[in-house]
């Protein structure tokens, strides 16, 4: 069974969740206070945390933003209906994806299988070799066996979700790539239009990268460009061509 960490303080929800999820091989622990939770999160390497926002002891914000500290696995953070603010803020914290309550427990389960296939680092080899070789494009190195990302020789840290998009990008260099693909490849769900979450990782990965940059060029670091109405392209800035090593 896969464990999964849950951080909420409805504790009717929680006994329903450990339930349900466990018919389906999931074994999920729970706390119920914020800064426990934080605790439990330090305590070991989970594949899934579940996050809500409004909690006692410490808010699900300040969690997420410590557990990103030390972290980069997977949160779900669960946040209240109609409350975009929180999810926004979320994902701009690192959240990988963000579900409204109430929900749907089958919901929910789809959202963590769809997060589980992108963070997944081991698993049969693909058919394709290819699939497997490392990516270079100019000053970036992905490798898709080993998860790594390299800028300049230096790692960057990256959460499942921003892997996945850097790559999505990486395969196709100085060409756009529509929302609708990414939204399918990275979120593991079609694209809706008022859904800003592939926008608020594309921001962080555009962050990211930017920080990477040598002398703290913005420009130089500004690597992802997004084409209204289209969707997202990795900016080719020399003209060597892009290749695998």
């Amino acid at each position: 069974m896969e464990d999964i960490l849950l951080i909420d303080d409805d504790m009717d929800l929680c006994q329903m969740l450990t339930e349900y999820l466990a018919r389906y091989d999931f074994r999920v622990h729970a706390v119920h206070r914020g800064d426990l939770g934080l605790a439990a999160a330090h305590s070991r390497s989970w594949p899934m945390i579940l996050l809500d926002v409004m909690l006692p002891g410490m808010d699900g914000f300040e969690v997420l933003q410590r557990i990103r500290t030390f972290s980069s696995g997977s949160v779900l953070l669960l946040t209240a209906r109609g409350e975009d603010v929180d999810r926004i803020v979320g994902l701009e914290m690192g959240a990988d994806d963000y579900l409204a309550k109430p929900f749907n427990p089958r919901e929910l389960l789809a959202r963590i299988r769809a997060i589980s296939r992108r963070s997944a680092t081991a698993g049969p080899a693909p058919a394709s070799a290819s699939a497997t070789a490392p990516l270079i494009v100019e000053d970036l190195v992905l490798d898709p066996a080993a998860r790594t990302v390299r800028q300049n020789g230096k790692p960057v840290e990256l959460t499942a979700v921003e892997f996945s998009l850097l790559e999505a990008l990486m395969r196709s260099p100085g060409k756009v790539v529509e929302r609708e693909a990414l939204a399918e490849t990275v979120l593991g769900r079609k694209f809706h239009p008022f859904d800003r979450s592939l926008d608020m990782h594309v921001s962080r990965l555009r962050r990211k990268l930017a920080d990477e940059q040598a002398g703290g060029d913005a420009a130089a670091g500004d690597r992802l460009k997004t084409i209204r109405g289209a969707g997202y392209q990795l900016v080719l800035h020399r003209s060597i061509p892009p290749g695998r090593l």
